[in-house]
């Protein structure tokens, strides 16, 4: 019997477990789609307006779920306009699986024909392209390659630390039946897929409830290795139970309520001066399931983290990453979650003083007390849109954040409630992410209201994902904080404005060309009432909030 490779493809990604794959199609991809027609109940293919925007779903739908998010587009456009999501993947340990060909036109590759990505003399290389921003790259010549190697993928885009991997299909191929293989013959998926993961060592875990136990200020450093439902809830009681400071880094944040007493913020510059003392005070630092790396540690800053006068221990599913920034006292292999469930059960000292001095420390640096500031008549200033946040978000909501001034404001200032709700770029941490990242939310989340709050640099980048929105029903609410210019580059550049202003852009009247509701707010009860208004809506809503374009950064951060 001979079976087609577009067959065997929709039927692999279907017994790999995916139920979206975001596209801007294109060449290959183009002729596959007649069989995911075919498999739409079970398949839903997303259509999108960029490859930017198809890459950054799947990222965060990988990020948000743990399972692969799949990207599907034509070479030469999926490994560069789509390369934001792949390389945002890669450095947020985000699985993801780029599907993708040559581009090279009926064997036409050799002779320089537009858009070739074969590596030929007159072409582009896919494979070198991809292969520098995925933990896997296959690449195949034959149908039956081309099965195996998206096995393979799936396989390696799962395996910690998680992160994308690629199928570059020679695109004739697509069209070709496939033979039946008497020499290489294709086995079903799941046994690809098996994995067992590493056990945490029970003496190791012993040996560092020993050092909790003796410490007079241990403080834990929560990255993204504990943003899971069970992890988050073991980490508060357990650092509760010891009297345990909680400081994250920017991809932990949230990873607690932030209003409980063992909470002190998010670390780093353009963190909490409260997160950023206490681990100075340290005399143990754990670090669970974060890289410790120096965005968020102001660049190795010796007054917060100095292994010469601290004791450091690092818990982290890959190897690789304990001890990669700093040296550690101890290296513990495994998951934050079995590591978090030895220690509840562990003796790790009495909380009384340690409780008292986070409460001291989180007095005397005003953890989440926000500075005063003055907004210009007619706008806003992000602190007035963080008091808005504060007062109107509830359990139910997520929030997605983007790039720039109005991201430091609420990642410095805003204590999170509601553990989880927090999903930000942590890799490149790119300008327009925020916007497909809340449809992604969405998807993964529909019971739940998404909300994004993005500058109006990074809206005008991918504001095309309404038309998804409105084409998916995913009725997400996005806070467009219009500055009308790049608001942390003019603070850099101070009164050298140059290539930071822009012209004036009406996102609510755009918004409702495409669909959806729009509205323009200046004043801070009007926002609050219109998040409340979009939640009660079947359509996407655009709040277009005027910022003062003087409103800095500066106050929110530890510089």
């Amino acid at each position: 019997m001979r079976i087609d490779p577009k067959n065997a493809l929709v039927k692999t990604l279907i017994d790999c477990g995916a139920k979206h794959a975001f596209t801007l199609p294109g060449l290959g991809i183009t002729w596959m789609l007649d069989e995911f027609y075919e498999k739409r109940d079970e398949l839903n293919v997303v259509l999108t307006r960029s490859e930017q925007i198809a890459a950054t779903m799947a990222q965060v739908y990988g990020r948000l779920t743990g399972k692969p998010g799949v990207y599907m587009g034509q070479g030469p456009f999926a490994s560069t306009t789509g390369a934001f999501g792949i390389l945002e993947a890669y450095f947020a340990g985000s699985p993801m699986v780029v599907l993708t060909d040559t581009s090279c036109y009926d064997g036409f590759g050799m002779y320089g024909v537009y858009q070739t990505m074969t590596g030929d003399y007159g072409a582009a290389n896919i494979r070198q392209s991809l292969g520098t921003m995925t933990k896997y790259t296959a690449y195949a010549t034959e149908p039956h390659e081309a099965v195996y190697g998206l096995q393979l993928a799936y396989k390696h885009a799962q395996l910690p630390r998680m992160g994308p991997a690629a199928l570059i299909l020679k695109s004739q191929i697509i069209k070709r039946e496939m033979p039946e293989q008497t020499r290489v013959k294709l086995y079903p998926t799941e046994g690809y897929l098996h994995h067992t993961p590493q056990q945490i060592s029970q003496p190791a875990m012993v040996k560092l409830a020993e050092l909790i136990a003796k410490a007079k200020t241990p403080v834990i450093i929560a990255g993204q290795g504990a943003q899971t439902d069970e992890s988050r809830g073991l980490l508060a009681e357990v650092a509760a139970r010891g009297g345990i400071a909680i400081a994250t880094s920017y991809n932990g944040k949230g990873v607690i309520d932030e209003t409980l007493p063992i909470a002190v913020g998010m670390l780093g510059t353009w963190g909490s001066k409260s997160a950023n003392r206490m681990v100075a005070k340290a005399d143990l630092v754990i670090a669970l399931g974060a890289s410790l790396g120096p965005d968020y540690l102001r660049f190795r800053d010796e007054s917060i983290i100095d292994p010469t006068r601290q004791t450091i221990v690092q818990i982290d599913i890959d190897p690789r990453n304990a001890g990669w920034v700093y040296p550690v006292d101890m290296a513990i292999e495994g998951d934050v979650t079995q590591a978090l469930r030895a220690l509840k059960t562990m003796n790790l000292g009495e909380p009384g003083e340690r409780m008292t001095a986070i409460a001291q420390n989180n007095r005397e640096h005003a953890f989440g007390v926000l500075p005063p500031t003055v907004a210009a008549d007619g706008t806003l200033h992000n602190a007035d849109i963080v008091r808005v946040l504060d007062r109107v978000l509830t359990p139910n909501d997520m929030l997605s954040l983007d790039a720039g001034n109005n991201r430091i404001w609420v990642t410095s200032m805003l204590r999170l409630r509601t553990p989880g709700q927090l999903v930000v770029p942590g890799g490149i941490g790119g300008m327009g992410w925020a916007l497909p990242a809340a449809a992604a939310t969405k998807l993964v989340y529909p019971q739940r209201n998404s909300i994004c709050l993005i500058g109006d640099g990074g809206a005008a980048m991918t504001l095309s994902t309404l038309a998804t929105c409105v084409q998916q029903r995913l009725p997400i609410t996005v806070i467009v904080c219009n500055n009308r210019g790049l608001g942390m580059v003019r603070d850099n550049m101070k009164e050298r404005r140059i290539a930071v202003d822009f012209s004036d852009i009406d996102f609510a009247m755009v918004a409702q060309g495409m669909g959806c509701n729009g509205v323009r707010v200046d004043r801070a009860d009007a926002l609050a009432d219109a998040i409340i208004a979009a939640r009660h809506s079947d359509r996407p809503t655009v709040i277009d909030v005027s910022v003062d374009p003087a409103a800095s950064h500066v106050p929110a951060s530890d510089y």
